[in-house]
């Protein structure tokens, strides 16, 4: 099984990690699974928007290979054994959370033993999800060289759409291959003004990067994060999923 690669991008607080968790809800539902969600997010909080907690992390693995290995052990083996360990499993899909970054100094053979794990785990999976910080670096750290939807995601905001545009821009000088590049908006307010409708049009026309969505800032996703539940455990009747659903649907059904 050849996984398709979807990532998230954009500058900080857009809500890639909310987009992030409605698209596993959302391909849970539709039967698209098995899948692997990546949190590359050195803050991570993926984690607690679908409820789980969080035991080891690639930066804790990454740790524990500058110290002494088992006997009879080589690193890559190590490495997979912890990876193995990590992997959260949960009905329909697994998480791996990156945790923190490398120090000054960083241990580079490490990410060459996660880059090397992450190809073989990849079969095992339709649909691998990555959870990016404001940067992509995590793209080439993990071996994910060839992205099938790059989902650039924007906050209703001048600066913030801006941003998308040059994210659009700097794939090809990271290298990547991106099949299918989308802006989607988020959190914008009800009704949307013709300024900030203007300003989206703008982008989409002078980056040539479509529009994949336009999504309301939702009271249901703030109460369901303060009360502490899972996203995945929302009803589909509630509007800002019917929303996001009907543009998942068009994009993932090309």
């Amino acid at each position: 099984m050849t996984p398709k690669i979807i990532a998230m991008a954009g500058k900080g607080g857009t809500g890639k990690t909310t987009l992030s968790a409605l698209l596993i809800k959302y391909l849970v539902s539709r039967q698209q699974t098995p899948i692997l969600a990546v949190d590359a997010d050195a803050n991570a909080n993926l984690n607690e928007l679908l409820g789980l907690d969080i035991d080891m992390t690639i930066g804790a693995i990454r740790q524990e290979l500058k110290g002494d290995l088992p006997i009879g052990m080589t690193r890559d083996q190590f490495m997979e054994m912890k990876i193995q360990q990590a992997i959260i499993e949960e009905s329909g899909y697994d998480l791996l959370v990156m945790g923190q970054p490398d120090a000054p100094g960083c241990y580079c053979a490490a990410n060459q033993y996660l880059a090397m794990t992450m190809e073989r785990l990849a079969g095992n999976y339709r649909y691998i999800i990555v959870d990016n910080e404001a940067g992509m670096e995590h793209l080439s750290r993990l071996n994910l060289r060839v992205i099938d939807y790059l989902l650039i995601v924007s906050d209703p905001s001048a600066r913030g759409i801006l941003t998308a545009r040059r994210i659009a821009d700097i794939t090809k000088p990271l290298g990547l291959e991106v099949k299918n590049k989308y802006l989607m908006v988020n959190r914008t307010p009800t009704p949307l003004s013709p300024e900030l409708e203007a300003k989206i049009s703008e982008a989409v026309a002078d980056s040539h990067l479509p529009l994949g969505g336009i999504f309301p800032a939702s009271d249901e996703l703030i109460q369901q994060e303060i009360r502490g539940g899972s996203y995945l455990e929302l009803e589909e009747d509630v509007p800002v999923l019917q929303t996001v659903f009907a543009a998942f649907d068009k994009i993932f059904a090309q």
